[in-house]
């Protein structure tokens, strides 16, 4: 007679010679460098996730880099002259080598498998976002740029963070209106470009939503959507992005 503790050594072994298979089967590798990862590994391996532009310090309030820790309650002297529609911030890479060219790849050349790297680097930031939140807007693309593309990037970053922030998708915003590409344009001009860009379709439940982007780069587009959510009884927004612009227009 087999005995429950051979049992459970048993089902160990088979676990173990399962997972083997599996990584030899359907193969993980890190996205950057191209090293073999177990297959339930993050996508991003060791060593490329330390040499990553980490932001060490950033304003609360823009997530723009600042050049020494500001307490919570202290804003970046930028956001002191103009605070920003935004209870918080949070982007935790810069938005250079290797993440710029990742990003672009992802974007503008469907390597979508980029998609997985980005989520979990969103996901490990998500305990510094405020408490509260209770919906998650993926910035919407016009009808027609998300059909050529073929995804909307925003929301393919987006939809793993469902579980951790036990938060829900809305679906009642969209880009009503086609603009040229930000890239480029100088501040004044993004703003321009984004009036009337966006619109609530429908009755929006939730009290504290999350934008969720690939890059933020003056926070023009974001600006937008939050006048627009605010407008249509939002309380609070946050955003959380992957990459920050080096500077501001």
């Amino acid at each position: 007679m087999v005995g429950p503790a051979k049992i459970d050594r048993l089902r160990r072994y088979a676990r173990k010679a399962l997972r083997r298979i599996e990584n030899a089967a359907i193969p993980n590798s890190c996205v950057f460098c191209g090293d073999r990862l177990r297959l339930d590994a993050a996508p991003v391996c060791a060593g490329c996730k330390a040499d990553l532009p980490w932001i060490a310090n950033s304003c609360r309030r823009c997530g723009f880099p600042a050049a020494a820790p500001l307490p919570d309650d202290v804003p970046c002297g930028r956001c002191q002259l103009e605070p920003p529609p935004f209870e918080a911030v949070v982007v935790p890479l810069q938005y250079r080598f290797p993440i710029d060219a990742a990003i672009k790849a992802f974007k503008f050349h469907r390597a979508l498998h980029y998609a997985p790297a980005f989520a979990s680097i969103l996901m490990d930031a998500v305990d510094r976002l405020p408490a509260g939140i209770d919906g998650l807007l993926p910035v919407p693309l016009h009808w027609r740029r998300q059909a050529m593309r073929g995804f909307n990037q925003a929301r393919e970053i987006c939809a793993p963070l469902q579980r951790p922030l036990g938060a829900s998708i809305i679906e009642e915003v969209r880009r009503c209106r086609p603009t040229p590409f930000q890239s480029g344009l100088a501040a004044r001009a993004r703003q321009r470009n984004l009036r009337g860009a966006f619109a609530v379709r429908g009755h929006i439940a939730a009290r504290h939503v999350l934008l969720v982007d690939d890059v933020l780069t003056t926070g023009a587009t974001c600006e937008q959507l939050a006048t627009v959510l605010q407008d249509a009884g939002v309380a609070r927004v946050s955003v959380l992005a992957v990459a920050r612009a080096a500077t501001p227009d």
